[in-house]
């Protein structure tokens, strides 16, 4: 759109990201300064200056009465995160509060973007964005996808679709990965790396994502429902990943045979890799008086293992990223 001359009493304020406001001091320099020449954006809607507030008062400064500006038409909100984009890739730098704040509001107000989009838009780093949006609280509703910054959905969290890639891969062979990816709700990359996976014998869903998967609430959209859990453990064993042969190519590796702590590792995870067959018979062997007792030792057993596991997931993905 072509600029327009806008009187400069009719324009309001900006809604902008900065929490102290503008700087006189920046206001003076650009008064002197060719910069002036750069139309100001304002919201139609509502006349407020989007970006270039500190031109607005060096006109002022400088006596003048109008100004060069082009419209933005959308909604106040877009118009604020549209100030953001600009005040962080040209004129006076946001601070990391400015940026900060700037990113609690999009989060309020664009809860469906992405934590990368978010941050391109901030400024921020994308953990950074995460933080805040986890400091922020739930008071929104709970969304199953955001959008990232090429505008595709995607889910918070796919390992509920990349189980369900699985059994469909188990379960529809000859389909193509482009059909697997639209009925289970994830992307085609995301499909074939689950194909890779499982031809490598390895688990669908990567520690990082398992372990998200455990942490979150079992009534949370993204969490993985009992069924298709099972059908991927099942596929999973089918591809060689049953606790046997896990043992197996443990009690091979010299690094955990040859030390007796390895040694000892291998008999505590032979002692807890109970099967189906031998899982029935000891609940069958449990008194009904000594129950409590016994399920309160194996919560504790539980706890205990998944906290081992946790930590393990955590090495392996400092590791490998």
């Amino acid at each position: 759109m072509q600029p327009v001359v806008v009187p400069i009493e009719v324009l309001r304020p900006s809604d902008s990201p900065r929490l102290d406001g503008e700087n006189r001091e920046h206001a003076k320099v650009l008064a002197e300064s060719e910069a002036m020449q750069v139309p100001v954006l304002v919201h139609r809607a509502t006349m407020r200056v989007i970006d270039g507030m500190h031109r607005v008062h060096a006109a002022s400064l400088r006596g003048d009465e109008t100004i060069l500006a082009r419209f933005f038409d959308g909604t106040a909100a877009d118009a604020f995160v549209l100030g953001v984009k600009a005040n962080i890739t040209h004129g006076l730098p946001l601070s990391l509060a400015d940026r900060r704040a700037a990113a609690m509001r999009i989060i309020a107000s664009h809860p469906q973007w992405s934590d990368r989009m978010i941050a391109t838009t901030t400024g921020l780093a994308a953990k950074t964005v995460s933080m805040i949006r986890r400091c922020a609280g739930g008071d929104g509703p709970a969304l199953s996808v955001r959008i990232g910054r090429d505008g595709r959905a995607r889910p918070v969290n796919c390992a509920d679709g990349r189980l369900r890639a699985s059994v469909l891969l188990r379960e529809q062979p000859t389909a193509s990965l482009r059909r697997i990816a639209t009925e289970a709700g994830i992307s085609l990359s995301t499909v074939r790396d689950v194909r890779e996976r499982l031809i490598r014998g390895e688990h669908p869903v990567p520690p990082r994502q398992r372990r998200k998967a455990l942490s979150e609430s079992d009534d949370r959209p993204g969490r993985a429902q009992p069924e298709v859990a099972a059908a991927a453990r099942k596929l999973c064993a089918e591809k060689g990943e049953g606790q046997e042969s896990l043992l197996l190519r443990l009690k091979q590796d010299p690094s955990l045979r040859f030390s007796e702590t390895g040694r000892t590792l291998i008999r505590l995870l032979s002692l807890h890799a109970v099967g189906e067959q031998e899982r029935k018979q000891l609940l069958d062997a449990v008194p009904q008086h000594c129950r409590n007792i016994v399920a309160e030792l194996a919560h504790a057993c539980a706890e205990s293992w998944q906290e081992f596991a946790s930590w393990l997931d955590e090495q392996d993905a400092s590791v490998n990223h």
